[in-house]
């Protein structure tokens, strides 16, 4: 509502409801350690991995209601994603402020659009998923039971409808918040602002039909991992847009390496790599060779914690004087930045090596003599450097939320229109509901001079 100028989302309660059902899906979810029955009373996990492949979820494998929880609470917090998605739609569609056209809004605010739009249409495909594996437990159903003319593979594509672009949907905020940060800290306006709109309409679309790639080696036809593949490489076009235009916006720049923009730059470079690996899971035959090896492992953490996790540091760098009128300390940012940035590449660089020499996921143990005990040590070492990281934020957020100085309503000198209310917000955001003149409104009163508006 602060990027669009509007004083609440479109259905306050539905926000909250949303929420809430978020919350109670976690602790069902987490209920399993309690009452799952596992080994002599004790409770478990649900152990059939995170895609849940039939038929490990059946009851022959998973005994105990491990499953059941799995399936209630990711089927509760999704129905909580659905709900926070219709209100993001109607709230950006209808609630912009005055001369906010769908082509002056902020990228965050595109990003979310599509996010959201993506939440709608695939989110009730995994819970229709679940519906049918919940019947097949507890209702003697036999939707994924191969011996009951089911069928296990049925499950896979209905899974990885949701869960490819369950990817954008982790990825794509992050991009909206690296779109915002950059250019402020480049003092440039965003390089292509049409082509990134369409990037990203672009990416909404094409996420749609590449799922079966993570389902190379199930067996389907020639044809289809064709098809497969060449949607795959398809969608690093778009995404390759968004690249080239975030370094456009930098080069030339008066760019200023405040923590958020250390953590935008740390992004692209992960996030190229990540996206590399990628482009090369997605050639058929070497997927074939390394697919569930340590390699995919290393891809996926790249891009979901090079690529997401960077920019959610960022955007708690960029944001955090918007919510409680504090900046973090920029020394103990830079050295949570460095420290993460070390301790990451530690952890997950050597298991693309790993990978390719063999080394599958899921394994608990393995044979001396295969070659794995140095890049697994090299892993091992990274991971204290990670949680260091991590707590100095968390001490750097403490302190300023108890010690920090104000630093006024704009402290970064930023263009887009939730730094043109207070720091922090009131309860109603804006005493007077803002007018936009431009992509950059903030720009446009301070310069009023040399407005944006001439320029689009």
């Amino acid at each position: 509502p602060l990027m669009i100028g509007a004083r609440d989302m479109a259905f306050p309660r539905l926000n909250a409801f949303g929420y809430w059902l978020l919350l109670f899906g976690g602790l069902l979810l987490y209920y399993s350690y309690i009452g799952s029955e596992g080994l002599y009373g004790a409770g478990s996990a649900p152990d059939a991995g995170w895609f849940m492949y039939a038929p490990l979820t059946s009851r022959a494998f998973s005994r105990g209601n491990a499953t059941e929880y799995w399936i209630l609470g990711i089927m509760v917090s999704g129905f909580g994603s659905i709900t926070t998605a219709v209100n993001l739609v109607t709230t950006i569609l209808s609630m912009r402020c005055p001369g906010m056209t769908l082509m002056r809004m902020p990228l965050m605010v595109w990003m979310m659009l599509i996010v959201a739009i993506l939440i709608l249409a695939v989110m009730p495909v995994l819970t229709a998923a679940q519906v049918m594996l919940l019947f097949d437990r507890t209702l003697g159903a036999h939707f994924f039971d191969p011996q009951m003319d089911g069928s296990a593979i049925l499950w896979q594509h209905l899974f990885w409808f949701f869960g490819h672009p369950e990817v954008y949907i982790l990825i794509l905020p992050a991009f909206g918040f690296i779109s915002e940060i950059i250019p402020v800290f480049s003092r440039k306006v965003i390089f292509g602002y049409p082509l990134m709109v369409a990037a990203t309409v672009a990416i909404c679309f094409i996420s749609l039909g590449v799922w079966a790639h993570h389902m190379f080696v199930v067996g389907l036809s020639p044809f289809l991992n064709s098809l497969f593949s060449a949607a795959t490489f398809l969608i690093s076009v778009p995404t390759g847009i968004k690249i080239f235009n975030w370094l456009g916006t930098m080069w030339g720049g008066r760019i200023r390496f405040d923590t958020p923009m250390m953590f935008a730059t740390g992004f692209l470079a992960l996030f190229i790599f990540g996206g590399l690996t990628g482009i090369m899971l997605a050639v058929v035959p070497f997927d074939w060779q390394l697919s569930d090896s340590y390699f995919v492992v290393g891809h996926f953490h790249y891009v979901l914690i090079g690529g997401t996790l960077f920019g959610i540091f960022g955007a708690l760098f960029y944001w955090f004087p918007k919510a409680f009128g504090r900046k973090l300390d920029e020394r103990l940012g830079k050295w949570t930045f460095w420290i993460f940035l070390i301790g990451f590449t530690l952890t997950f660089f050597p298991m693309h090596i790993s990978g390719m020499l063999g080394m599958p996921r899921r394994i608990y143990t393995y044979q001396p003599d295969r070659g794995f005990e140095l890049w697994n040590m090299i892993s091992s070492a990274g991971v204290p450097l990670q949680i260091l990281g991590v707590l100095i934020l968390v001490w750097n957020m403490m302190r300023t939320l108890l010690r920090g100085k104000p630093c006024g309503d704009d402290p970064w000198d930023a263009w887009t229109l939730e730094w043109a209310t207070t720091s922090p917000p009131p309860e109603w955001n804006f005493d007077e509901i803002p007018v936009c003149t431009s992509r950059r409104p903030l720009w446009d009163r301070k310069h009023p001079e040399d407005p944006d508006e001439h320029y689009e």
